[in-house]
C-alpha cells in the first residue's frame, strides 16, 4: 500500500529537521511538509535541507492544511494517509503500528492513542479529553480514550470522506461524524514527546475554549449527522 505522512508546520523551524529525520529513519513511507505560511525560517529550513515542503502563501490554519494533505492523497493514489506533527511530539517508530491496523482490515482510521494501555494523569487538560470521551461516547456508543491526539492514519475510504466533504477537521468531533457514517476507529499504544522548542498555540484558556467548542460540537452539531448522507 501507498502511504503519505502529511506533516502540518507552522512555525517550527527548530524542530521540522527533528521531525522529517525521525520519520525518513524509521519509516519507508512517503511524506510531505505542509508549510502554512510559518513566520519563522521554516519554509528555508525544508528548502536548505531539501524536504518534500509545499508552501502556502497565507496562514489557513491546521484544518485547511489537512484538507489539502488529503486531497493531494488522493489525487496521487495513496491507500493511506498519517497525520503526524511537525512539532517533535510525535514518534515515527510508532506509524507502522497505525499502518499495520488498516492494513490488517482492523479499522478505517487509527489513533496513536497514549492512553489504550495507560492511565491518563491528573490535570486540567486530562479533565478536558475525558469530557471530550464522555461526549463521543454518549453520541456513538464508542469509546476513543485518546481523542484530541494528532497521530491519525486514514484508509482509502476516510481520505475520500475529506475530499468530498469541506467542513471535515483533524479534530474529535470529525471522528464522531466518521463512526455516524459505520466507519471503524481504533486505537494504537503510542508514546509521546514533550516538545522542544516553540510553544503549543493551546495555551490554558486557549485549550479550555477548544475543549468546549468540541464538546459542544460533538453533542449538537456531529450527533445529529445523517448516517445516510
Amino acid at each position: 500500500m501507498k502511504v503519505l505522512i502529511i506533516i502540518p508546520a507552522y512555525n517550527e523551524a527548530l524542530n521540522i529537521v527533528k521531525t522529517v529525520k525521525d520519520v525518513t529513519e524509521n519509516t519507508d513511507y512517503d511524506y510531505l511538509v505542509i508549510n502554512d505560511c510559518s513566520k519563522d525560517d521554516t519554509k528555508k529550513v525544508c528548502e536548505d535541507n531539501h524536504f518534500h515542503v509545499l508552501s502556502l502563501p497565507t496562514n489557513y490554519g491546521l484544518t485547511s492544511v489537512i484538507q489539502l494533505g488529503m486531497k493531494y492523497a488522493y489525487q496521487k493514489g495513496y491507500d493511506i494517509v498519517i497525520q503526524f506533527d511537525g512539532d517533535g511530539q510525535h514518534q515515527a517508530k510508532y506509524l507502522k503500528d497505525l499502518v499495520k491496523e488498516i492494513e490488517s482490515g482492523n479499522c478505517d482510521i487509527a489513533i496513536g492513542s497514549r492512553f489504550v494501555t495507560k492511565k491518563k494523569p491528573v490535570s486540567m487538560r486530562m479533565l478536558g479529553s475525558n469530557l471530550l470521551t464522555m461526549a463521543i461516547k454518549l453520541t456513538t456508543g464508542k469509546t476513543i480514550k485518546d481523542p484530541t491526539s494528532g497521530m491519525r492514519a486514514y484508509n482509502k475510504q476516510a481520505i475520500e470522506r475529506f475530499v468530498k466533504n469541506a467542513s471535515l477537521t483533524p479534530e474529535p468531533d470529525t471522528l464522531v461524524y466518521m463512526l455516524k457514517k459505520k466507519m471503524k476507529i481504533k486505537e494504537a499504544q503510542v508514546e509521546m514527546s514533550e516538545r522542544e522548542f516553540g510553544e503549543s498555540y493551546l495555551k490554558p484558556l486557549k485549550s479550555a475554549e477548544y475543549m468546549i467548542n468540541m464538546f459542544f460540537s460533538i453533542i449538537f452539531i456531529r450527533a445529529i449527522t445523517r448516517k445516510n448522507n
